[in-house]
């Protein structure tokens, strides 16, 4: 079994604002590769099953987006969201919840989350296949913590939430850690 030191590279097709695209839809379709996003920056990444899921939209993003100022004081570049979503649905996402500062990256073949050992089948809830809800603290692309959630696996019944919350990674980042969460690291094969 083989760990990640580093993020997978992998190429993203995501969707940027060009005002020079006529009409009423004036975005272009940009390549953005694992280094534009990871090179020379401290990042925290957290991935999370789906955009529009209720945990996801009720918590997971928003409480990172009202967290924002306060990972920029601990010396964090960008955060960004991940999901095997395409780039239409990460774009509405972000719109109907606000996020203005979280950076969403759409994953959309998977392959980011493949390669980290993250994906899972969710067929159980209609959803194919999806990420495991997980966060990382990235470091000009090596990977230096993850915080996975527990009961990894395959058409899971339950979707845990314990510690790819925001405020367990800025404990982290602070050095200080939240009472009663219990801290989960998985090994990635590659």
């Amino acid at each position: 079994m083989a760990i990640l030191n580093r993020v997978p590279s992998v190429t993203f097709k995501t969707r940027v604002r060009d005002a020079s695209v006529p009409g009423p839809n004036p975005f272009r379709w940009q390549d953005l590769s694992s280094d534009e996003i990871f090179a020379g920056k401290r990042v925290v990444l957290f991935s999370l099953p789906g955009a529009f899921t209720p945990t996801c939209s009720s918590n997971h993003l928003p409480r990172y987006e009202e967290l924002y100022a306060e990972f920029q004081a601990q010396g964090i570049d960008t955060i960004v969201c991940l999901s095997v979503n395409d780039a239409f649905v990460m774009f509405q996402w972000g719109k109907q919840v606000g996020a203005n500062n979280v950076m969403l990256l759409p994953d959309g073949n998977g392959e980011f989350t493949r390669k980290m050992g993250m994906l899972v089948d969710k067929s159980n809830l209609g959803f194919g296949l999806r990420s495991w809800r997980y966060s990382m603290l990235v470091n000009d692309g090596v990977i230096e913590k993850v915080f996975a959630e527990p009961e990894f696996g395959d058409n899971c019944p339950i979707d845990p939430f314990e510690v790819s919350d925001a405020d367990t990674m800025l404990a982290y980042l602070k050095g200080t850690s939240p009472a009663g969460v219990s801290e989960a690291r998985r090994s990635f094969e590659g």
